[in-house]
């Protein structure tokens, strides 16, 4: 990261639209963790690169950060232009599928 920015701003510069296509090449090495659409992925973020463990755990146990389900990725792969915010959080992936109204 950039030695004049905070965590925090690094990660809303990095913050990213991708389509599943172009990152689920990460699930080959299991590093892909959804962020539940209530979480703002850039707290998220903060809170793993701060191994902040936890806010991190209490999250993992309401539900709120989990691993893509197999049913979840086989619909995503009917769907290789589904498009999600990715950030990098060494070392997962964050992803969290952008849901249009």
């Amino acid at each position: 990261m950039s030695e004049d920015l905070t965590p925090r701003d690094q990660f809303t510069q990095d913050l990213a639209k991708v389509d599943w296509k172009d990152f689920r090449v990460h699930l080959q090495r299991d590093a892909i963790i959804l962020v539940d659409a209530a979480l703002d992925i850039i707290d998220v973020a903060v809170d793993i690169a701060a191994d902040n463990s936890d806010q991190v755990s209490l999250w993992i146990a309401a539900g709120k950060l989990t691993k893509p389900t197999k049913e979840q990725i086989d619909l995503w792969e009917g769907q290789l232009d589904k498009p999600f915010k990715v950030l990098i959080a060494q070392p997962y992936i964050l992803a969290q599928p952008i849901c249009h109204a």
